[in-house]
């Protein structure tokens, strides 16, 4: 069966960018151009997804706003003869089906896929994080496009991963597993936000994921940590006692959007290869470099 839907959970609070949050959900901040959670959203699309369940909470309405039809803004548009612009406005509203469901409280992320379980029904789907962009390397698919491939290749459910520093695995969840050739690994176990000398290797899960329905069943079953939330690591873990579970290391680049420092670096990088932005924005950048940091 094809991979057709795709969960995004978006119902944070976004603490870590107050005060520009206050007001405003986090995934609707520009990264370059377009919100973070449009790159999500085309990169779902690009590797063949037909339907996208949002999952947000109260105050969120702005992110089912963004990828609807705004009548009023089309027709301005159109008067004003900004046919590109009307262009990019209407393509939101129909490159994609998008359901947006509530998740009352901030339960986990385990939690978070569990509210779109009636709405996935019994099929295989995705779950990608709004807050990992992932630009894939030249040649290759979409992040999420990868992992399908080797979905339907091989039948098995299957996570992205990134081999990441030492000091940084205590933000992760980190894999214990052998490896299958070509970047692909079979997962034994995981172990989230491990100490650096505990960690059982420096594959670290990144948010891109392709599960069978069952593992709603396994969430269902599985136990509030002591932060009273549903952890879907901890459904992983156990839907890798019951069946093969693969990890992938994703070819491209990705960013962690999350978190302040990592929002600015994918602004730049991304702002730098923007084809009409980027060449103007390279030599800002090498004047502003070249003047000691002082501005113009």
């Amino acid at each position: 069966m094809a991979v057709r839907k795709a969960i995004i959970p978006a119902a944070g609070l976004g603490t870590r960018f107050l005060p520009a949050t206050k007001a405003s959900p986090k995934e609707i901040i520009p990264l370059v151009d377009k919100p973070a959670i449009q790159y999500v959203v085309e990169e779902a699309v690009a590797a063949g997804i037909e339907e996208i369940i949002l999952v947000t909470a109260r105050g969120k309405q702005a992110l089912e706003d963004h990828f609807d039809r705004a009548p009023e803004l089309e027709a301005i548009l159109e008067a004003r003869g900004k046919r590109d612009e009307l262009g990019e406005v209407r393509r939101l509203a129909e490159f994609v089906t998008l359901i947006a469901v509530r998740q009352k409280q901030a339960l986990g992320l385990g939690h978070a896929v569990l509210v779109a379980k009636d709405l996935v029904g019994d099929e295989p789907f995705a779950v990608l994080l709004g807050d990992d962009i992932i630009d894939p390397a030249p040649g290759h698919a979409s992040g999420l496009g990868q992992l399908i491939a080797l979905f339907e290749q091989r039948r098995e459910p299957i996570i992205a991963l990134q081999e990441v520093p030492d000091d940084e695995l205590r933000h992760y969840g980190v894999i214990r597993g052998e490896p299958l050739g070509d970047d692909l690994w079979r997962i034994h176990d995981l172990v989230e936000k491990p100490e650096p000398a505990l960690a059982p290797s420096r594959l670290a899960v990144v948010g891109r994921y392709v599960l069978p329905p069952e593992i709603f069943t396994i969430l269902e079953e599985t136990r509030f940590d002591a932060h009273g939330e549903i952890q879907l690591t901890e459904g992983l873990r156990s839907l890798a006692r019951l069946r093969p579970l693969n990890g992938y290391c994703v070819h491209g680049r990705r960013y962690d959007t999350g978190n302040k420092l990592g929002y600015l670096i994918a602004t730049v990088e991304l702002g730098l290869k923007h084809p009409q932005l980027g060449a103007p924005f390279r030599a800002h950048l090498e004047a502003h470099l070249k003047a000691g940091g002082k501005g113009r």
